[in-house]
């Protein structure tokens, strides 16, 4: 469930997390900043994962100029959209997270199909399944078809990570280990910035040089591409561990949307079904030319 009590949290923060966990959709009211500063980008099909709504590491700020840059017919959230990980332990809960959700509703509401898929930081909504709360479908897994043919499986990834089934304790003592990395980060970033050099991600950086992590990568990404063959899919769209990818594994396209803690990306699908992985921060640094929605991609 979530976090209890509500203490320290505003009553519009309870009626957005409700609107997503399933209390009680609430109608989000109108955002006078909807209109995008950005460059509109324009795609069939957009997949985001890994928010971590609820925690100081969430990007929330950058995921609405996203979010109101992004125009699509289906939005799938895949999974860690709500850390109630985190939430059980401290309540964080700023207006900017209140902003997204609302968002997500206001899509829903203006006709585009949001589909949520839970992960193991938002299990709670697991209890919610097959239900639609402000517009928004609630669902275990779902399969894809995308405009060229393509049969594209749908799922957080968690249930295919050996540690999160077989070690729990381990998840969670790795949990708090991220969590520490992200504030040693936050500090490291900020005597960067004042120098004046870019960001810089440590956690990036360990997972690409440590040998067992790596490994680690490497097992899951391949484990859920050989589920999805033995489903029938064409490939497998996933999140869970913060790595944006988007390759061929033995004939199975594998997707990661990556995260919205440290890369900043997400997935989509243009009209004609190839699929792009957009890094935000460098999307809306690129020049666009007139009448132009996005520039020229590197795509599957």
């Amino acid at each position: 469930m979530l976090p209890t009590p509500w203490s320290g949290a505003t009553r519009m923060s309870r009626q957005s997390l409700a609107s997503t966990a399933g209390l009680t959709a609430a109608e989000p009211p109108a955002d006078a900043s909807d209109a995008p500063t950005d460059p509109v980008l324009r795609v069939r099909t957009v997949w985001i994962s890994d928010l971590h709504l609820g925690t100081p590491g969430c990007q929330a700020l950058h995921l609405l100029a996203f979010l109101r840059a992004v125009e699509c017919e289906t939005l799938y959230l895949v999974g860690d959209i709500i850390d109630g990980w985190q939430l059980r332990r401290q309540w964080y809960w700023p207006q900017a997270h209140n902003d997204v959700i609302q968002k997500l509703l206001r899509k829903a509401r203006k006709g585009t199909r949001v589909v949520f898929v839970p992960g193991n930081h938002d299990e709670f909504a697991r209890r919610y399944l097959m239900q639609n709360f402000g517009g928004i479908e609630v669902v275990e897994e779902a399969m894809h078809r995308t405009a060229d043919g393509r049969q594209l499986w749908v799922t957080h990834g968690d249930l295919y990570d050996g540690v999160i089934q077989c070690a729990r304790w381990l998840a969670l003592l790795g949990d708090r280990a991220y969590e520490f990395t992200l504030k040693l980060n936050r500090h490291l970033n900020s005597v960067r910035a004042r120098l004046g050099l870019p960001y810089w991600s440590l956690s990036r950086y360990l997972k690409l040089k440590v040998k067992r992590a790596v490994s680690y990568v490497g097992d899951f990404e391949r484990a859920v591409a050989q589920e999805a063959r033995k489903r029938g899919a064409d490939g497998v769209v996933c999140g869970h561990i913060h790595h944006a990818e988007l390759r061929d594994i033995d004939g199975v396209l594998y997707a990661n949307d990556g995260d919205w803690v440290e890369s900043l990306t997400a997935l989509v699908e243009h009209a004609d079904g190839r699929l792009e992985v957009i890094d935000w921060q460098q999307w809306r640094s690129r020049p666009v030319a007139a009448g132009c929605a996005a520039p020229e991609p590197v795509m599957v």
